[in-house]
């Protein structure tokens, strides 16, 4: 019973943390690069899903873009590391997996010897995380696994997906507990220099003024 409510629990927390991925479409210019951060566990799949579409000056929307036109993608890890570099067709899928957890930065840039002067593309942008990547009808199909066997199988992966989430979470938390150690430091260090400096300036100007009035014969 207790392993049940605890499965429960992790269930529940899976639909409370874990990312189910981001959809969305922005406007590309022939020069322009837009990038976008992730933040990712390690150990973790993340799937790109992208289109691209041509700008129709006559009617002002939208049409599929030609098959000259493509999209360069980049992905670096936290270290910014390139993890993969290459130029995609005008609508594609892209995997990787991350080896260290934080934040990925995912860049898309057009291969602008392709273009037609002035134009400007739309290119739809779907970024799925973890689980939200797995695509269980080909699991399914491919291993051949029943629905009890299927249900079984995603429980598991979202098991483990909240496991990577929980590791990452505590490996933020340590590292922001270092910064805040190492700025803690570094201002306990700062007000002490200037306490320094101070009593060094104080004891400086009293004996100037000693030495002055002492020359004036004040004293």
């Amino acid at each position: 019973m207790t392993n049940l409510y605890g499965v429960f629990v992790y269930l529940v927390c899976a639909g409370l943390v874990l990312p189910f991925g981001s959809a969305l479409y922005f406007h590309i210019g022939e020069t322009e690069r837009k990038c976008f951060i992730e933040e990712i566990p390690d150990q973790t799949t993340v799937l790109v899903h992208y289109k691209v579409e041509l700008h129709d000056p006559r009617s002002g929307g939208f049409m599929p873009s030609s098959p000259g036109i493509g999209m360069h993608v980049e992905v670096k890890d936290p270290d910014m590391k390139t993890i993969l570099s290459r130029v995609y067709s005008s609508e594609g899928r892209i995997s990787f997996t991350s080896h260290v957890p934080g934040e990925h930065v995912i860049c898309l840039y057009s291969n602008s010897t392709k273009w037609i002067g002035g134009t400007q593309l739309r290119v739809h942008l779907n970024i799925q995380v973890g689980e939200h990547a797995i695509d269980y009808a080909t699991v399914a199909q491919k291993e051949k696994l029943s629905n009890l066997q299927l249900r079984i199988r995603q429980l598991l992966d979202q098991v483990d997906a909240i496991m990577k989430e929980q590791n990452y979470q505590r490996y933020r938390e340590e590292r922001f507990r270092m910064t805040s150690e190492s700025t803690n430091q570094r201002v306990f260090w700062w007000s002490l220099t200037q306490l320094v400096i101070l009593i060094l300036m104080g004891a400086w100007q009293l004996r100037h003024l000693k030495s002055f009035f002492e020359a004036k014969k004040l004293v």
